[in-house]
Parts: structure tokens; C-alpha cells; sequence
């Protein structure tokens, strides 16, 4: 996942900014002004995907979450899916032109939004390590490589999230019958955030090659018609949410380098560069509060249909993956 952040206005300053908090008619506020239009058309879809994935899932949450023994995985599922709802609820009060803030307000929405992002970066962090722990057999080795790895990414995210956010004040304008929220920056954020994306990018990288090696190599040993195609089935499982968790990962830094790199797309304030970024912030919400979740879900999923056949579950007890181990079939996962 990527540290989300509001574009809305996230400028160190602006020329005919001084301390005004009324502008009527001025020309040179339209382009906040159209941005802003843009941004909250896309607030506006983000949450109704969410909330219609919520809606959709919400039957299999309670049967294969609410109702099951909880664990670790539980509260990382309900944590992420329900930060997940705030997250866009503020997004929605942050971009919509219509909704009046007061500075203090906008300023306190805005901070809790980006540290949302980091604490729910960390909640996915978390279940991609259970997730890569349980298919290479809860090798220690591997365990640690992951573990030092997601400590520092994320230590070194937190800082420096800290940093950009430590200095940060908010202020609500009037433009022409519009409410826009103005965030400034007393330090460089950009650089920030452009290094926050390269540390995740790293550790997500890093997650799919270990996911990709242990797949092929578990896929050459098993034999076919064999006791293990139980096993091949869980791996299925695992890939596949895998796979479509990591495809939205290339979406998004393809995205992302494409804005943070490109001379074309440096004016926040030009209309393609709103466009792309809107688009990023959409493929980052989808790929951290709809995909996150169903990597537990998934495997729930999984689980509670195996159980449903007597005979799967009788055999799924004598093979490798067992209860809590490796593909994490059962409740821990």
C-alpha cells in the first residue's frame, strides 16, 4: 500500500495568498477551483466503491469473521475494512465544495486522513507477512527478512510522514461560492513523498518475488492426483488474491512514478495532472480498502467451503498445512 496523501491544495504557498479567507470572482482561483470540482467527483466515487464493496462483502464479514474465534487476522480485517470507511468519509469532507470547514476542522481532518494511511499500511504489512509466513512453511529465515525489512520501511515511513506533517496548517477558503481546503507545508513534502513511495515500493517488490518464488517452486514439487492437490488448492487460493492484490500494485506505482517524474504532469493545477492524480488516489483506495481486506477474506472463504465437504476436511487434517500453520486455512487467517 502507499502512504495515501490529500492533494487537495497540498501547496507551500501561493502568490495572491495572504491570509485571505474570502475571494469572490478572482480569476486567478479558478484553477483551484476546477481541481477541486475534479478531486471531489473522484472523492465521491471512491466512497460509493467502497461502501458497494462493503455492502456486497457484507454477508460473508459476518458468517466468516463476526461470527468465527477471533484472532490476530480478525481485528486486522475489521481495522483495515472499517478505517478503510472513515478514510473516505474524510476524503469526501475534505474534497467536496460544498461542505464548510473551519481551519481548525480542515486542519484535524487532513492529519487524521494521512495518519489513517500509515497505520492501516502497517495493518497490511502485517497480513502479507502472516500470509508469506504461511506458505514458506514458517521458515525463520524468511520470517525475519521480512520482519526487519517491514520495520524499517515503515519506522522510516512514520518519520518521515511525522516530518511533513509537523509543520502543515490548514485554512478554509471562500472561492466564488466554494469551500476549498488549503493545506501549507512549511518543509518540502514532495521529496517526502516521493521517497515514502520508493520504501514502499520496495517492500511490496520484495513481498512479490518471495510470493511468485515459493509459487512456482511448490507447483513443480507437487505431483498431480496426489494427496497434496489439497495443498495445490490452498496455494490457488493464496495466488490468486495474491495476484490481483499485486496487479493493482503495478497500476499504482505506474501511476505514481508517472506523476512524481513526468515535466508534463508538474503543475498540480493543469487538468491531465489532476486527472492522473485523482485516478491514482482512486486505484489506492481500491487496492488498500477493497483488495487489503480480501486477502483474509479469501482464504475465510476458502476454509469455511473445505469444512463444508467432510471428506476435504478430514484430508486437509493430514497434510503439511495445518491448523494456524503454513496456508493458514483455519481462523488465524
Amino acid at each position: 500500500m502507499r502512504h495515501i496523501t490529500s492533494t487537495k491544495f497540498s501547496t507551500r504557498s501561493h502568490p495572491s495568498f495572504n491570509s485571505m479567507t474570502l475571494v469572490l470572482n478572482d480569476p486567478s482561483w479558478w484553477p483551484y477551483i476546477n481541481v477541486a470540482r475534479i478531486g471531489s467527483n473522484f472523492a465521491v466515487v471512491a466512497c460509493a466503491a467502497l461502501i458497494y464493496d462493503w455492502v456486497l462483502k457484507l454477508g460473508q464479514e459476518v458468517e466468516l469473521i463476526w461470527r468465527q474465534h477471533w484472532s490476530l487476522m480478525t481485528i486486522l480485517y475489521l481495522s483495515v475494512r472499517y478505517l478503510g470507511i472513515i478514510y473516505v468519509a474524510l476524503n469526501i469532507l475534505l474534497d467536496v465544495p460544498t461542505i464548510p470547514l473551519t481551519d481548525a476542522v480542515s486542519q484535524i481532518v487532513y492529519l487524521a486522513q494521512e495518519w489513517v494511511s500509515i497505520i492501516v499500511n502497517a495493518m497490511l504489512g502485517v497480513i502479507i507477512i502472516t500470509r508469506l509466513n504461511a506458505m514458506y512453511q514458517r521458515s525463520s529465515k524468511v520470517l525475519i527478512l521480512l520482519v526487519v525489512v517491514f520495520l524499517a520501511v515503515n519506522i522510516a515511513c512514520a518519520v518521515l510522514g511525522g516530518v511533513s506533517m509537523r509543520g502543515i496548517s490548514g485554512e478554509e477558503l471562500i472561492l466564488s461560492g466554494t469551500y476549498q481546503c488549503h493545506i501549507t507545508y512549511e518543509v518540502d513534502s514532495q521529496h517526502m513523498t516521493v521517497t515514502t513511495w520508493i520504501l514502499c515500493t520496495i517492500w511490496e517488490v520484495l513481498a512479490l518475488c518471495l510470493a511468485l518464488w515459493i509459487a512456482v517452486k511448490h507447483f513443480r514439487e507437487v505431483p498431480r492426483h496426489s494427496a497434496a492437490e489439497i495443498i495445490g488448492d490452498c496455494f490457488t487460493v493464496l495466488m490468486r488474491t495474491h495476484v490481483i492484490y499485486f496487479a493493482s500494485f503495478v497500476v499504482v506505482s505506474s501511476l505514481g512514478f508517472a506523476i512524481f517524474f513526468s515535466p508534463g504532469l508538474g503543475n498540480p493545477f493543469s487538468l491531465e495532472a489532476q486527472i492522473y492524480d485523482e485516478f491514482l488516489q482512486f486505484f489506492i483506495s481500491v487496492q488498500t480498502f477493497v483488495l487489503g481486506p480480501r486477502l483474509v477474506l479469501g482464504v475465510r472463504e476458502y476454509h469455511a467451503k473445505l469444512m463444508a465437504d467432510s471428506d476435504a476436511a478430514t484430508g486437509m487434517t493430514s497434510i503439511a498445512f495445518e491448523e494456524r500453520v503454513h496456508v493458514s486455512t483455519s481462523s488465524s487467517v
